[in-house]
């Protein structure tokens, strides 16, 4: 944009309220499995194909859809994903059998694809560098917030509704998106430039879709099961032949120029690091709070509130401190806090109550939002305009995939030590393949077959687990603070440098 563009904070509350919709979803889905296995008749591996359709679909689109927001502009597009979404919460609402509800995932992960990077490229387009830290700290929270809403909505209207209702408060705020986006975000010119690399989007798809579901796989399977090493391998030979290509055709789906910049390199690995921890904590919290302190899926989302009260305030804060201290300073402060959380609660007793818990999971929000928010502001810095969508794409790539592994590596350590922690000998076998599937399942077969000794080893080999999980995280909010204080730039605003705009604004 060659002037500032007068509404431009509207229109990030107007891609705020678009992102709502997609953090709610990633979350929502949880509380409304056991009744989608009764209602639907779905199999274990149909339920987890629930989930397993949004994240592939999510995964295969997000370079496709940065590289086409770049070259026809990011309006058109942000309103075709956003009807897109809409229509996919309708039919999820209304689908009458498993296979119809995983199709209509997958539509909804086609949406979710194209919202995540073209909202995020447009933060380069409306707002100048001095403003543009404060919107993107906006745009993370946004992206967020709805993680733990969706437990606490979706728990509230199955209590009340039928379990489509949890897909149907997506409607009207995707309503209210498209108005907004239609109002408030301006039409700009895309660079028009190229053709598109049909080979490269058929290679990076099936690379990311294998690489994504291998470790998926791999956290519901095991590592040595053949098919979890046999998609991994070909995800890493598909997006090595894809990296390879880039570098020889004329219009490239990826920019890799962009890892050649030591901002964009390490904002982006970095955010990466934060999200693999994040990612730890809202695998193990929602376990904790349901299998050993005896919440619903209602008082679950409550619990996780504060997670994002300590993000809201710290990335606030981390603004200003940027700004008087530099980003070094900052996120390395920010990676200790997080580690800091992350082994407090390692050490804390699990049965001890929420109270103690609130405290270390607040410190885990407060770091993570010194470090987010000031990463991707950085890796953002180094793209310009005419490359945010794909710069934008390859971010949340990376930070999809890093949230997958995290996911399946601290779900494999966190399985690990509570299977052999819990005590099921002398049960029945099928008791005790119950009792091994989660803590959860153990105290529920616990409380049917009143074997309160069987719900104590569930809880206390949960607890163990857990503990494992948050060391391995609290690990890498070390490694993070280290690299950070190794590479990240000093008190030089980080990627704040005016560049030349390439998009015009042509409408409001």
């Amino acid at each position: 944009m060659n002037q500032l563009y007068p509404r431009r904070w509207w229109a990030l509350g107007a891609l705020a309220v678009s992102l709502l919709t997609v953090g709610l979803d990633l979350t929502v889905l949880n509380v409304a499995v056991p009744t989608l296995a009764v209602d639907l008749g779905a199999t274990t591996t149909q339920l987890q194909w629930f989930g397993n359709a949004y994240t592939l679909a999510l995964a295969a689109l997000l370079l496709p859809a940065g590289l086409l927001g770049d070259r026809f502009g990011p309006k058109r597009l942000l309103l075709g994903a956003l009807a897109v979404f809409g229509l996919a919460s309708l039919w999820c609402a209304y689908a009458g059998s498993p296979g119809e509800l995983i199709a209509a995932r997958v539509l909804l992960g086609v949406g979710a694809a194209f919202l995540i990077p073209l909202s995020l490229s447009l933060l380069n387009i409306l707002f100048p560098p001095e403003e543009r830290a404060k919107a993107l700290t906006t745009w993370v929270l946004a992206t967020f917030v709805g993680i733990p809403l969706g437990p606490l909505l979706g728990g509230w209207l199955l209590d009340h509704f039928a379990w489509g209702s949890v897909f149907l408060i997506n409607v009207p705020l995707t309503v209210v998106g498209l108005v907004a986006v239609l109002l408030l975000v301006p039409l700009t010119r895309g660079s028009g430039r190229g053709g598109i690399d049909y080979p490269g989007i058929a290679l990076s798809a099936a690379g990311l879709v294998a690489l994504t579901y291998g470790f998926v796989h791999a956290g519901e399977h095991g590592w040595a099961d053949p098919v979890t090493y046999g998609l991994l391998g070909l995800g890493a030979v598909l997006l090595a032949v894809f990296v390879r290509e880039q570098t020889r055709v004329a219009a490239p789906l990826a920019d890799l120029a962009l890892f050649r910049e030591p901002r964009f390199v390490w904002g982006a690995v970095l955010a990466t690091v934060a999200s693999f921890a994040l990612m730890g904590l809202l695998f193990v919290l929602p376990q904790l709070f349901q299998a050993v302190q005896g919440a619903d899926a209602l008082q679950t989302g409550v619990r996780l509130l504060p997670l994002i009260g300590g993000m809201l305030v710290s990335a606030k804060i981390a603004e200003r401190l940027v700004a008087a201290s530099g980003v070094r300073v900052v996120v390395t402060g920010g990676f200790v806090l997080l580690a800091a959380g992350l082994g407090w609660g390692a050490t804390a007793p699990a049965a001890a109550g929420y109270g103690l818990t609130l405290g270390w999971e607040s410190v885990i929000g407060l770091g993570t939002g010194c470090t987010l928010p000031p990463l991707m502001s950085m890796a953002m810095g180094a793209l310009t305009e005419g490359r945010s969508g794909a710069g934008s794409a390859l971010i949340q790539v990376l930070r999809q995939v890093g949230g997958t592994i995290g996911v399946a590596v601290l779900g494999t350590v966190l399985n690990g030590v509570y299977r052999d922690g819990v005590a099921v000998e002398g049960l029945p076998a099928p008791v005790a393949d119950a009792a091994r599937g989660s803590a959860s399942a153990a105290v529920a077969v616990a409380a049917k077959l009143h074997l309160p000794a069987l719900a104590d080893s569930a809880r206390a080999a949960f607890a163990d687990g857990m503990a494992a999980t948050l060391w391995v995280c609290a690990g890498l909010g070390v490694a993070g603070a280290l690299l950070a204080a190794l590479f990240l730039p000093g008190r030089a605003a980080a990627g704040t440098e005016p560049r030349e705009s390439e998009h015009d604004v042509v409408a409001g």
